[in-house]
């Protein structure tokens, strides 16, 4: 009896590996085949030489060649470090990131609060005007703003013509960091509405009312219940923002022109502009480190104030 009840424990321990395996094996090899196979890719290209006509440079000679670049090399990371052009667009690119994020935040936080306490009859009503922008392509609603930012527009002539009646020179709303951070706002905002909002629906009104029983003032409220209850909403939303800011390249490009260049427009242009995959690769790879140092940074932030929410 002993026996059997010690080969129906182990029948029901491998049943369940083999359950788990069954669960967790297809995501796994989905992480595998398509984020570490390219990223190990990534990485190994980035040590590379460029070809002679682009792309890479084998890594050995050919037989009887003399000369050449061949192998793996330090070179792209010596020439990043080296040029501080590099250095000035990574760090415009987390400040955009950054901006865009705080804009976001600020604008989403009233839109998600307004919608969690509306009653559950309009709520998906607004939450479909929040993903509305989603139904149509990317690129039309971008050229949309170029319309609506271009020199002939309604807005940029009003303003024009205010700061003539001032005696400040004209603008032009295209083509400039304004019109990008406009962009980068319009196109990320549903992403830190919707966190938020699945956030906020959660909290309990009666800690509220409990906190108006006892005296505080509705900003009192705010700032001691509802805020520190929405982090995790916040950091969520955060970064869904900048993360994908950081490698956007489509909306510098067209809204900003030639001179507001970001780290995405730069890696984009390195693989299909001047061809250079090592230089292009070792981009992405110090992008991939930035965001995440900065998640982990997040990550660190969000443990630390549940923890003194917990300590409270």
């Amino acid at each position: 009896m002993k026996r059997v009840l010690i080969l129906m424990a182990k029948a029901e321990i491998k049943g369940g590996n083999i359950t788990k395996w069954l669960v967790s094996g297809p995501p796994l090899l989905f992480l595998i085949i398509f984020f570490v196979v390219p990223s190990l890719i990534m990485i190994v290209t980035s040590f590379r030489y460029p070809g002679e006509f682009g792309g890479l440079a084998p890594l050995i000679a050919p037989t009887g060649e003399v000369g050449g670049e061949y192998g793996m090399t330090l070179e792209t990371y010596q020439f990043f470090l080296s040029d501080t052009l590099y250095i000035e667009i990574f760090l415009k690119s987390f400040g955009v990131a950054a901006a865009t994020t705080l804009i976001c935040l600020i604008m989403a936080y009233p839109i998600s609060l307004l919608i969690s306490r509306s009653e559950k009859r309009y709520r998906n009503l607004m939450l479909l005007l929040v993903i509305l922008p989603f139904a149509s392509n990317f690129l039309i609603r971008i050229y949309a703003w170029m319309i609506i930012l271009g020199p002939e527009s309604i807005l940029n002539q009003s303003i024009n013509t205010i700061l003539n009646m001032i005696g400040i020179a004209p603008i032009t709303l295209l083509f400039s960091p304004f019109a990008v951070l406009v962009g980068m706002v319009y196109v990320h905002l549903p992403f830190m509405v919707l966190p938020l909002y699945t956030n906020l629906e959660k909290h309990d009104s009666s800690l509220l009312d409990a906190a108006q029983d006892l005296g505080a003032s509705r900003w009192q409220r705010f700032w001691r219940i509802t805020w520190p209850l929405s982090l995790p909403g916040v950091f969520a939303g955060s970064a869904l923002v900048f993360i994908p800011v950081l490698g956007m390249f489509a909306v510098p490009e067209l809204l900003g022109g030639t001179s507001d260049i970001l780290i995405g427009n730069l890696i984009k242009d390195q693989f299909l502009g001047t061809r250079d995959w090592p230089f292009g690769s070792a981009l992405s790879i110090m992008l991939t480190l930035a965001v995440l140092f900065f998640a982990g940074l997040a990550s660190w932030f969000a443990r630390q104030s549940g923890a003194m929410k917990h300590a409270n």
